[in-house]
């Protein structure tokens, strides 16, 4: 006999483990912009550091619109599985 594979669908896990998968997300976006703010700006000599604060604000404004859009498709997921 052949074990069976459990069929696991994202209603099987922990509300909790999308959510974590999600800041896991969110935090490498932000250190990521951060970071290559921070890299242009030790190449581009300049005192005022524009591009860190640039790459910084982008990445969190980036960060946040792919939290709502994660949020707005779990919300039709949700209303779609109540009126099924």
């Amino acid at each position: 006999m052949k074990p069976q594979k459990k069929n696991l669908s994202q209603d099987s896990f922990p509300i909790y483990v999308k959510y974590i998968g999600l800041s896991f997300q969110l935090f490498a976006i932000i250190g990521l912009g951060t970071w290559l703010g921070w890299i242009i700006q030790q190449k581009s000599q300049i005192k005022f550091p524009v591009w860190l604060l640039l790459f910084c604000f982008l990445s969190i404004v980036l960060a946040f619109y792919q939290l709502f859009q994660s949020l707005k498709n779990d919300n039709k997921v949700e209303d779609k599985n109540k009126k099924s």
